[in-house]
């Protein structure tokens, strides 16, 4: 018996709960239409990482960079690809947690639940804190102010409704493609017809005129494979909206068909205009490529358009972390693996406590990182990588695993099967692997691989405490 019939069969004999009520059965509003999967889709695929973090990526690649992207682009695919086959099996919110719990184990949903919630927790307090310092390009607010007003204000939203949260979302994710698309046209004008000052050196030589495509050999390309995976992070937060979705079945499938398109316009298409119309060995690590190219464009107004787009960028990655968190913390209550209290939904259908409960982390963790702006707070921020990654691990493992029990008929077949599984799978994890060994090797990422085993050891105290206090739960059943 797999846990999930042992969830289900729990699941019929608890007792009525008011907060299960709704569309769903999970108690949620099913408010999230096509147009809104369509930008969640869109804006977890662009984030801070692409407008800030690549300058750091082709300082160390040049060129090639836009070779890592289009590689790390295709293995996001078969991911998505993989997490669609699940969602069509069983579209459910907090998936990842779910699926691991069916296909893996009790331990695994819990670890992966909660692992996840980390992540996003992290990750809210490190966006709001770069949001607040952006406000500072154009106010001389204190920074803690600004902190407040946009967390409060996310918060706000997201208790409100999913489908506000939504609508906040579509138009965050509205201002990067529209920036990125207006990059990319630029260029071309640059290129075809040489206005600006760059018009005279615009070229598409300039992928391989400064060094070669690959001036710092195949290695300095290898090396920036966690940025660039990292520069990711979140697109499968199209997932988390699987049970709030208007209609799951043609909605998820075609947001999640349209990742290849996404990557190759908004990574791949972005850069290589970019490098063509600016040498790579201008860029530094520590500015924006954009505000370099808007620089050596002779756009004035170049640094203040990017500062708008990554404060919008920064919003919306905190926006999602309120939204998937609340909903993580949710689906393990629900499971008995997180207190009862965090199953309690405000009448627009949206988790109360669990969202409350992280927004205040994310204020504590605002506060601590303007008090104490330490080494410390540095290697939990990095830690966030390694836990989101996680997520894309348990995707594949589960997919392989579900595919396997579906081949064999024990369960239902997924009307959207992944192209090419197992291999295209086992080629994901791979490479996944390949990265954590990169990061390995840096020692400016490896402190996030230290404190991997510190969490995976807090986690296995807290379950086994859980259970022992509760061992006729069947959340923590033995498959």
């Amino acid at each position: 018996m797999t846990s999930a019939q042992l969830d289900e069969g729990r699941e019929g004999r608890r007792a009525p709960d008011r907060a299960d009520t709704g569309a769903t059965g999970e108690g949620y509003r099913r408010a999230l239409g096509a147009r809104q999967i369509q930008m969640i889709a869109i804006g977890g695929a662009i984030g801070t990482g692409l407008f800030l973090g690549a300058g750091r990526a082709i300082a160390k690649a040049g060129p090639s960079l836009v070779l890592a992207y289009a590689v790390a682009g295709l293995v996001i695919f078969f991911i998505m690809r993989a997490l669609g086959e699940l969602l069509m099996y069983r579209p459910v919110s907090g998936s990842f947690s779910e699926y691991a719990r069916e296909f893996v184990g009790p331990f695994a949903g819990f670890a992966t639940g909660w692992t996840y919630w980390l992540f996003w927790v992290v990750t809210g307090i490190t966006e709001v804190t770069a949001a607040a310092q952006y406000m500072t390009y154009w106010f001389a607010a204190p920074q803690w102010l600004s902190a407040l007003v946009f967390t409060v204000v996310l918060y706000g939203a997201n208790l409100i409704s999913v489908k506000l949260f939504a609508e906040m979302e579509f138009w965050f994710s509205m201002v990067k493609v529209t920036a990125i698309v207006g990059m990319i046209l630029i260029c071309a004008g640059i290129l075809t017809l040489g206005f600006s000052d760059a018009g005279d050196t615009a070229s598409v030589s300039r992928l391989w005129a400064d060094g070669g495509f690959f001036p710092h050999g195949v290695g300095g390309t290898l090396a920036t494979l966690q940025i660039v995976m990292f520069a990711f992070l979140a697109v499968e937060l199209v997932g988390v909206t699987a049970g709030e979705s208007k209609d799951p079945a043609t909605v998820l499938p075609r947001a999640i068909n349209t990742v290849p398109w996404r990557i190759a316009v908004f990574y791949v298409g972005a850069l290589v205009m970019i490098l063509c119309v600016v040498p790579w060995t201008a860029f530094s690590p520590d500015v924006s490529p954009f505000v370099a190219a808007f620089r050596t464009m002779g756009f004035g107004l170049g640094a203040g358009i990017v500062n708008f787009v990554v404060l919008t960028a920064a919003l919306s990655s905190c926006n999602s972390g309120m939204y998937s968190t609340g909903r993580m913390l949710r689906d393990l209550a629900r499971n008995g693996q997180g207190p009862r209290h965090f199953t309690r939904l405000t009448r627009g259908g949206t988790p109360l406590v669990g969202t409350t409960f992280s927004a205040a982390l994310m204020l504590v963790g605002v506060w601590i990182n303007y008090r104490w702006p330490g080494d410390a707070f540095t290697y939990v921020v990095s830690f966030a990588t390694v836990s989101g990654m996680w997520a894309w691990i348990m995707i594949l493992v589960c997919q392989l695993r579900y595919r396997r029990l579906a081949d064999r008929a024990l369960l239902p077949s997924s009307p959207f099967r992944a192209p090419g599984a197992p291999y295209t799978s086992v080629f994901a994890l791979a490479f996944l692997g390949v990265v954590v060994v990169m990061m390995g090797l840096d020692a400016e990422t490896r402190i996030s691989l230290y404190c991997a085993p510190l969490w995976a050891a807090l986690l296995g105290v807290s379950y086994r405490l859980l259970k022992a206090r509760d061992p006729a739960n069947r959340a923590f059943a033995k498959d």
